[in-house]
């Protein structure tokens, strides 16, 4: 008999305030974050242009400029609760001037986010970054995508 793996529980809501062209799609996103969160939870991942990407990075971290990735935990613990936003503008650009493929990139903003929601961090010392970019790096591998520190 073969025994099937039930996946954690996921709400998910995908928005897309900045328009769905060219962004990634739902199904994708959705792969993503299962592949990065082996526990139940509670997401929000919204893909928004250079101004509300600024404006929220200005509000909530006081850095005047639009970021790739913000996320916003809300509970950590039992189930991941939060919020993740992208900036497309950003994320595009870091993209084309890195030589990589949109898709390979937002997934790996998204991977990226979803440990932060998960309480990992990079900018605590470089042990914290190395320990968070091998875990990024063996995600997005068994995703599919090449190494986004390669």
């Amino acid at each position: 008999m073969r025994t099937v793996r039930r996946l954690p529980e996921l709400h998910l809501s995908v928005q897309y305030p900045a328009g769905s062209a060219g962004a990634p799609t739902r199904p994708q996103v959705r792969r993503w974050v299962r592949a990065s969160c082996t526990i139940p939870a509670e997401v929000a991942v919204r893909f928004v242009d250079g101004d509300e990407g600024r404006d929220l990075n200005r509000d909530y971290r006081g850095k005047d400029y639009a970021t790739n990735v913000l996320s916003f935990p809300y509970e950590n613990g039992d189930r991941v609760q939060g919020d993740l936003v992208l900036c497309r503008e950003v994320v595009e650009r870091e993209a084309r001037e890195q030589g990589k493929a949109p898709e390979a990139h937002y997934a790996h903003m998204v991977v990226h986010g979803m440990l932060h929601l998960q309480g990992h961090d990079h900018e605590t010392g470089r042990a914290d970054a190395r320990r968070m970019e091998a875990i990024e790096r063996e995600i997005l591998a068994g995703l599919g995508y090449p190494d986004p520190y390669a």
